[in-house]
């Protein structure tokens, strides 16, 4: 069977999955299952679910880079439903330094799954501690921590030093 087909194939059984879900939910078929559907506090799920539905399908296609768009996907939803569950919607002032550290296991999980990319690893390693510096950053400067708001060019200097050190000591 060839790719195509393959994947019409996949698409196809994983709509007819959805729709039947949805069907038994808007019909009340199976009980309890509209507690679970509940788009009002659930809703995340569905954001959460495509980034899952990507990552198989990149697998089923044997596609490793489709894994760097369901954790995009995948993290996405999850702040969605961590802010919906919290209420605290005022985070994503520093919630969406998180996506770069998604891109990053992303490129880490394609390197793992069999994806073609030099030096993978370490790249996916280097996005994670730029969206880890730049949540600490942000997420100190907006929740109003007044000591931070003090020393924060501190942080600019150590920064700059992690971007002389590997310069300077580098191999020849």
């Amino acid at each position: 069977m060839s790719r195509e087909r393959r994947s019409d194939l996949v698409f196809g059984i994983i709509l007819l999955l959805i729709g039947g879900w949805l069907l038994a939910a808007q019909f009340n078929l199976l009980p309890g299952l509209d507690r679970i559907m509940n788009v009002q506090y659930q809703w995340p799920f569905i954001v959460i679910g495509v980034g899952v539905f990507l990552f198989l399908l990149g697998l089923l296609l044997h596609a490793p880079g489709m894994s760097v768009a369901a954790c995009i996907v995948g993290g996405i939803g999850a702040i969605l439903y961590w802010t919906n569950a919290t209420g605290n919607w005022g985070d994503w002032s520093y919630l969406w330094t998180l996506i770069p550290g998604f891109v990053g296991a992303g490129v880490i999980v394609s390197m793992l799954l069999g994806g073609r990319e030099r030096g993978g690893f370490r790249e996916g390693l280097r996005l994670i501690l730029i969206s880890a510096i730049l949540f600490v950053v942000f997420g100190l400067f907006f929740s109003g921590q007044s000591y931070f708001i003090r020393y924060w060019p501190v942080l600019i200097i150590l920064i700059g030093i992690l971007i002389i050190i590997p310069n300077v000591f580098r191999r020849k």
